[in-house]
């Protein structure tokens, strides 16, 4: 984790804060995507272009999850997050759509 902090510690709060409000969006779209890719599937088990389709699907959504969970330690410094606030949104990152919520509602500063 220290390397983690140590990298996103050159950057400023605000840019952190951008590049993750845009990877919650991006996980969510592409967890979109992926269910769509994974009814194809179901559809045509036998065609190419589903198997292309979720295998290329698949690995863009795995990138914005690794990204997401890679900053969460940064964001929980950030915005001084309990464990049960830290623990929510690691588990939320395993939730369709559950990352937006996140950016919407966890990430602020203006929480009670």
């Amino acid at each position: 984790m220290e390397f983690i902090e140590n990298f996103f510690s050159k950057y400023p709060q605000e840019k952190v804060i951008k590049w993750f409000k845009q990877i919650c969006l991006a996980e969510a779209i592409s967890w979109f995507f992926l269910f769509t890719a994974m009814t194809w599937i179901r559809i045509d088990p036998e065609g190419i272009f589903p198997i292309v389709y979720i295998s290329t699907i698949g690995s863009i959504h795995g990138f914005f999850f690794t990204l997401y969970l890679l900053f969460l330690p940064s964001i929980r410094k950030i915005y001084t997050w309990d464990d049960e606030d830290s623990v929510f949104a690691l588990i939320s990152a395993f939730f369709p759509f559950a990352t937006i919520w996140i950016d919407k509602k966890l990430a602020r500063f203006d929480r009670e």
